[in-house]
């Protein structure tokens, strides 16, 4: 799993926005295919967690082969908190149980070469799958 190495602030403000007005949002850093031929693009907002990242690159890994190489564009340096069970509302904020990383629609998060077009669309599909908002297979023009 991927996490900081270390962290000025171990909890972060909650972010107080409306989904739909985030979603309208769209990234304008990281949005065109860079270090490979095909790439997995975020078609709408949402927050992507260090699980999910290591997940959707094995699964993307283990279909291209040997012959692929794989770039993952975006890293979790998020925290979030998560208040125990049972525990009765007010006493503070939760402790931090891991990292997200947000992504805007129009990011990619994935990147992949050295395997023909049929391959690496079916890679990035299946890592696609394990991610928690829709997504898109792009090419380098």
């Amino acid at each position: 799993m991927l996490y900081p190495k270390k962290v000025k602030h171990r909890k972060w403000f909650t972010k107080r926005k409306h989904p739909v007005k985030e979603a309208n949002k769209t990234e304008t850093r990281g949005i065109t295919v860079a270090f490979g031929s095909f790439g997995l693009k975020a078609m709408e907002y949402g927050r992507i967690s260090s699980n999910q990242i290591e997940s959707a690159r094995k699964a993307a890994v283990h279909y291209a082969g040997k012959n692929g190489k794989m770039w993952t564009r975006i890293f979790p340096d998020r925290p979030f908190t998560q208040k125990p069970a049972e525990v009765k509302m007010g006493k503070g904020k939760g402790d931090p149980v891991g990292f997200v990383a947000e992504v805007k629609p129009g990011r990619i998060m994935f990147e992949l070469d050295g395997v023909d077009a049929e391959v690496a669309t079916e890679a990035l599909r299946k890592a696609g799958t394990k991610l928690s908002l829709k997504t898109k297979v792009v090419s380098r023009i």
